[in-house]
């Protein structure tokens, strides 16, 4: 039986500071055979320049928005399994050799457990509860590497195109599908967004986004009270 492929897809938008040492830690597995694509919603800082040769496949997209990018380098993407990656997370080493034995083992998608990289304390709580919450739920967030089969992507039929939650609605729909392969080993994701607004602002934030979306808001007005204003698709 041949070995399955991998096709890490990583949307950016202005991550000239860190895309660079988040794809020099891919480079292993770009070795092993992984392929890397990088899809670009318009970065007008540089990223282009940081991240094109350390790629297989640079796209730059009209738009930007996670779910539209991640969608775009999907398609592009020629491997039996498709790794979705923020571009400030960082995988373990042994990410592929989990992703194959858990697909091996009948999962069609999955994520990993996350740690919260950070100077500010109570990070370490948020990732526990984040890791517990998903466990419970079955629904993961795009910090926790989400993964999934192709055949499976294409049949669901990919992210939905919205500004907000789309990897929320995502694993909702895969889940519907087939509980996740919730893998225990870490992926370190950065807790820049907590550093910037303050621990319990933000997390007061999240939630009060969700519960709202839950209940029907728009994703479109919960983007820009969030302070994501996206271009027009």
């Amino acid at each position: 039986m041949n070995t399955p492929t991998i096709s890490i897809v990583i949307p950016v938008l202005n991550e000239a500071g860190v895309i660079v040492q988040s794809l020099e830690r891919l480079q292993e597995f770009r070795r092993q055979g992984a392929e890397i694509i990088v899809v670009d919603g318009g970065s007008s800082d540089g990223t282009a320049e940081c991240a094109r040769f350390l790629a297989d496949d640079y796209v730059t997209t009209s738009s930007r928005g996670r779910g539209l990018q991640m969608n775009v380098g999907a398609n592009k993407a020629t491997s039996d399994i498709l790794l979705f990656l923020h571009a400030d997370t960082l995988l373990p080493s042994s990410a592929p050799a989990l992703i194959r034995e858990a697909i091996g083992n009948g999962a069609c998608w999955g994520r990993f457990d996350v740690h919260i990289e950070g100077s500010i304390s109570g990070l370490g709580m948020v990732a526990l509860m984040m890791n517990w919450r998903s466990r419970l739920t079955g629904i993961a967030t795009g910090d926790q590497g989400i993964f999934v089969t192709r055949k499976a992507f294409q049949q669901l039929g990919g992210f939905p195109i919205i500004p907000l939650m789309e990897d929320i609605v995502f694993s909702g729909w895969m889940r519907d599908a087939s509980r996740p392969a919730c893998l225990r080993e870490k992926v370190r994701t950065s807790g820049r967004r907590w550093e910037r607004h303050g621990l319990f602002p933000t997390i007061l934030t999240m939630w009060w986004l969700r519960l709202r979306f839950y209940f029907g808001a728009s994703p479109h007005d919960l983007a820009r009270e969030y302070g994501y204003v996206p271009h027009e698709i």
